[in-house]
């Protein structure tokens, strides 16, 4: 009992010596073990010293005095937030000699610039180490987008390795812990995914290529070359492409980024302004659109010309990015059925953007592996097929609008067919009844000669019956006469089809743009500026659009209906009225028919007339519907 007695104190003694010479919150080891393949090492295992002037040297920093210097990140994962400033790093390993497996470190961001790792020796010396993007890709004794290098296990000693990392770009410094075996697996299935990845861009864009160059849309052409861009700034940040397309300029590497970066918000831009007809259906956001084009150009032609650290500021580009998605919630809110798809794309992108910048400001929970870290690449493949989606969508609905088009174009000209039969069958039918007239007539003028003939023979006996038969031919001549000249000038008036049976071949102003369109492009469409043969839809209805310069012709340009105010069914009317009475109606009677003032019928009839004059030669060999050579210039 005694003795437990006084060994109490001895106790307590040592439990304050260990405390005293284990001081709380010491950086942890990280101990070798074959049953651990891989170890993130956390911001508890790393610790940090920033030197602001690049003053220190290896020997001061490994020296007692700035041991207690060193401090542990406060962030999930460390960075260089300094650019081009140096920053010290150190990591403590428990080496494990009896391990089987071979280990190496590697360091997880492929756009730190230069990283000189000091690895300790079995004699307690360091051997020097760099790498770093600025370095020639061919010089890596691994051949991996990311930074590696073998570790010596020959003892069972803990080792304290240091690293000086400087960035121009905001790098963080992810140091991992990997058996060889886990690597090559892990770096297999990276690259395969990496394959997978590139491979959905390229065939999206061949896709979108071909239907660009089967539709000559400029939406495809710029969707092609925003997932190209895509796919460059991922290759170019993920460090692919510094591996396969220019392994030897390091100094191209340093800025290839903010080139793919600059590409995205462009062509992303020019993409929504095609697709959703942000001209057309919202001008001041198609302004607001060119406006950010130029400043963001402007912005790159500066960083690239007087100081490329301020490529960094990549949150820059949330602003293209943020007008393309308002414009797209904007123009689906005004009914436009293609924009669901590209604000559902847009929302997932704008996701990962959100979920890396919330991981730069230091929300360490949000961090949660390789699902952030890839979390935007993600996004963009979503936003590809929701994007591929929109442009699917766009060019069904307009292939509806056209057919249903068509099918209303069909019912018109059957209704104008319908038209037409009955009007031929009016018009025979006023024919043969004008044709039993005259017949009759010429029944009863035989009768009268007959007569004649026997009033002749009685003119030497009945004087004053003769002179009364005479009196009555006389009143019937008169009669005969006058029915002559309003035939005579019913035929040159055409009264016989008055307005409102000329309004049953041309009711509205639909079926006269109709005609005019038949009309004027019966031979086929050809631009009046360009000579292109391919046109679209214009916006008007019945206009056509030129494929290649875009220049949209109304139904009415290049007529005689072209600037006329007045309503083209009379406009047609006045024309059929002049054409039919060969130029001789009045003006007066223009006017009378068409309730159009006087002054007007002159000025348009005139016009008319003398176009009459300049094309007799053709008007005389044209059949009843000659009128129609007049319309055209």
């Amino acid at each position: 009992m005694f003795s437990k007695f006084l060994l109490l104190p001895k106790i307590v003694i040592l439990a304050i010596f260990l405390f005293i010479s284990k001081p709380s919150g010491a950086q942890e080891v990280v101990e070798i073990n074959d049953q651990v393949d891989q170890h993130i090492f956390s911001f508890k295992q790393i610790e940090m010293l920033h030197d602001p002037g690049n003053k220190l040297s290896f020997e001061q920093v490994h020296s007692k005095t700035y041991d207690q210097k060193f401090v542990a990140s406060n962030r999930s994962t460390p960075q260089t937030l300094k650019l081009n400033s140096p920053y010290w790093f150190r990591i403590k390993i428990k080496h494990n000699p009896k391990a089987e497996k071979y280990f190496l470190l590697e360091f997880f961001d492929q756009t730190l610039d230069h990283i000189s790792a000091y690895i300790p020796q079995k004699d307690g010396s360091y051997q020097l180490r760099e790498f770093g993007d600025r370095f020639n890709f061919n010089n890596r004794k691994l051949q991996h987008k990311n930074f590696e290098f073998y570790l010596h296990n020959h003892s069972d000693e803990v080792q304290t390795y240091y690293f000086k990392i400087q960035s121009s770009q905001i790098g963080d410094a992810i140091i991992v812990l990997r058996s060889v075996d886990w690597f090559i697996s892990y770096a297999l299935d990276e690259y395969f995914y990496f394959g997978i990845f590139y491979g959905m861009i390229l065939v999206f864009s061949f896709y979108n290529l071909i239907m660009f160059i089967a539709m000559r849309q400029k939406q495809y052409l710029y969707y092609v070359l925003y997932n190209l861009s895509v796919g460059f700034f991922e290759m170019s940040t993920d460090g692919i492409a510094y591996q396969y397309l220019w392994p030897e300029h390091p100094i191209w590497n340093q800025t290839a980024y903010a080139f793919a970066l600059y590409a995205v918000s462009i062509f992303a831009l020019l993409f929504t302004r095609e697709l959703l007809f942000v001209k057309s259906k919202a001008p001041r956001l198609n302004q607001l659109i060119l406006a950010v084009i130029a400043i963001r150009t402007i912005w790159f032609l500066y960083c690239l010309a007087f100081n490329q650290n301020l490529f960094n500021y990549k949150f820059i580009d949330a602003i293209p990015l943020s007008v393309a998605f308002f414009t797209g919630i904007y123009i689906y809110k005004q009914g436009y059925l293609p924009a669901r798809f590209f604000v559902l794309g847009y929302s997932f992108l704008f996701a990962g953007f959100l979920l890396k910048f919330l991981i730069m400001l230091g929300f360490a929970s949000l961090n949660f592996g390789a699902i952030s870290y890839y979390s935007l690449s993600f996004c963009f493949i979503l936003e590809m097929v929701f994007l591929s989606f929109a442009i699917g969508d766009k060019v069904s609905i307009l292939k509806k609008k056209k057919e249903k088009v068509q099918r209303q174009m069909i019912r018109q000209m059957a209704v104008n067919a319908k038209l037409k039969d009955t009007l031929n069958e009016e018009l025979e039918g006023q024919v043969q009844e004008r044709t039993r007239e005259v017949f009759h007539k010429s029944l009863i003028i035989e009768a009268k000669n007959s007569e004649l003939e026997e009033a002749n023979e009685l003119l030497k006996q009945q004087a004053e019956e003769i002179t009364r038969m005479n009196t009555l031919l006389e009143q019937d001549n008169q009669e005969l006469q006058t029915n002559v000249e309003k035939v005579t000038r019913d035929r040159v008036m055409s009264a016989d089809v008055d307005f409102e049976e000329f309004s049953k071949i041309y009711p509205d102003k639909e079926s006269c743009n109709l005609f005019l369109s038949e009309l004027k492009w019966k031979d086929g469409y050809t631009c009046k500026k360009c000579k292109n043969d391919h046109y679209y839809n214009g916006h008007i209805a019945y206009s056509r659009r030129c494929s290649k310069c875009s220049y949209e012709e109304s139904v009415t340009t290049y007529t005689i209906f072209h600037n006329t105010r007045i309503p083209i069914v009379k406009a047609f009317y006045m024309i059929f009225l002049i054409f039919s009475s060969k130029g001789k109606i009045s003006s007066h009677k223009l006017s009378e028919i068409l309730g159009i003032r006087q002054s007007t019928c002159w000025t348009y009839g005139s016009k008319i007339k003398q176009v009459m004059e300049e094309r007799k030669s053709q008007l005389k060999k044209a059949n009843k519907n000659g009128w129609s050579l007049l319309v055209l210039d």
